[in-house]
């Protein structure tokens, strides 16, 4: 977890594998850092394995954030995760960026 001055978050970093195979063992960490009251990062640079349950949980994250006030924020796409983005249909950089808020250069 890190903090900043004006608001507190806790930053999360995906396994390698986000595939269905282990895709329980994410959702505990998301499910985990939802319990508490910060804003919620994620470091997506360590995927090398993803499919679609791994996309519709992120975007079940970011949703479920939004709706509670609380900021979900990917960070560092890996390649991986971005080809699979773009099989389930997000096929533009502005169609990943709508539905999944991003912190690109350190903003």
């Amino acid at each position: 977890m890190s903090s900043d001055a004006t608001e507190s978050k806790w930053s999360l970093r995906l396994p390698a594998d986000c595939s269905i195979a282990a895709i329980r063992s994410v959702y505990d960490l998301i499910r985990e850092a939802f319990g508490r009251q910060d804003r919620l990062e994620i470091d997506c640079s360590s995927v090398d394995k993803a499919d679609v349950t791994s996309i519709q949980l992120l975007l079940s994250a970011a949703k479920t954030g939004d709706a509670q006030g609380r900021p979900v924020v990917l960070t560092s796409f890996s390649q991986s995760l971005r080809n699979t983005l773009r099989r389930a249909g997000f096929a533009s950089e502005a169609m990943i960026d709508q539905h999944f808020p991003q912190k690109k250069d350190g903003v």
